[in-house]
């Protein structure tokens, strides 16, 4: 009878057994973590891939995901340093960064991670933009205005075990009651920008004329006085030369003799060859020999 009863008890330990081996074991996939639970509390998390071990019923497993997820927030308002609204519209890219927080705090449900992450980032965006004036946060759109907003975020978000990777602006426009306005405003300052640079370009224009004027001026002013200069040395060279051709009696005969015959060749071209001269001409003393 004691062995009966000692061979149920074996059958039905071994039952148990082979009832709680699957329990036994679990299975860590890669991008994810797996925190181990025991009575409720964590006993520790696994990250490597592989099966892994724990103790069957004492021991409960939760899996995590490491993969980065995306979250597109809704579009809220804000307004900027000068009291102007404007609508943000941001989507977030976030993963656990540690496990044990992430259950702890928010246990490990996305719908609250992501409630939590909203308030992070409309939290950063609003300080961000609030100390800029419109014109400012117009500037820094894109990725200057990203990056202050995601250090910001993952400033108030790091103790839920979440690390926020990057925060970027969808769309960053203005309510659409003053749309218009804003946008005329914006065109006349551009406008005005547009005419100071214009003003700006004739004044430097008209430097570069007066200097190029004045630059000519000064080189025709020369070229007269070198030309003058040149006419008046020309002029004493002719005089010179005159003056050496009627230095003697003989040179002084002979130039008037040439400059007779000159005159009176001039005066016989064409048809008519008739010539009248006085009788004290140097050309008739030329003709005559006298």
């Amino acid at each position: 009878m004691r062995g009966f009863v000692l061979k149920v008890a074996l059958g039905f330990v071994g039952i148990i057994v082979l009832l709680s081996l699957p329990l036994s074991f679990y299975v860590v996939q890669q991008n994810e973590y797996v925190v181990v639970f025991q009575f409720g509390r964590i006993v520790h998390v696994t990250d490597t891939p592989g099966i892994k071990f724990k103790l069957p019923v004492i021991q409960s497993t939760q899996n995590i995901s490491k993969k980065i997820h995306l979250y597109d927030m809704p579009a809220s308002g804000v307004i900027t340093r000068d009291k102007k609204s404007m609508i943000a519209d941001n989507f977030v890219m976030w993963r656990v960064s540690d496990p044990v927080k992430y259950v702890q705090t928010l246990n490990a449900v996305e719908p609250r991670a992501q409630e939590r992450i909203e308030a992070a980032v409309y939290n950063a965006v609003k300080n961000a933009i609030s100390s800029m004036s419109q014109d400012e946060v117009i500037e820094a759109r894109g990725e200057r205005l990203s990056r202050t907003i995601t250090e910001e975020s993952n400033s108030d978000i790091g103790g839920y075990g979440i690390v926020i990777l990057q925060t970027q602006i969808k769309a960053l426009d203005l309510p659409n009651d003053n749309k218009a306005a804003v946008y005329e405003r914006m065109i006349s300052e551009r406008q005005n920008i547009a005419a100071s640079y214009a003003a700006e370009g004739k004044s430097e224009a008209q430097k570069i004329q007066n200097a190029t004027d004045k630059e000519v001026a000064i080189k025709v002013a020369n070229a007269r006085r070198n030309a003058d200069i040149l006419i008046a040395e020309g002029e004493a060279e002719y005089m010179r030369i005159l003056k050496s051709a009627y230095d003697t009696p003989e040179k002084a005969e002979f130039y008037n003799y040439i400059r007779s015959l000159d005159a009176l060749k001039r005066s016989l071209s064409g048809e008519n060859k008739t010539v009248i001269l006085d009788k004290d001409s140097p050309l008739t003393k030329v003709l005559y020999g006298k």
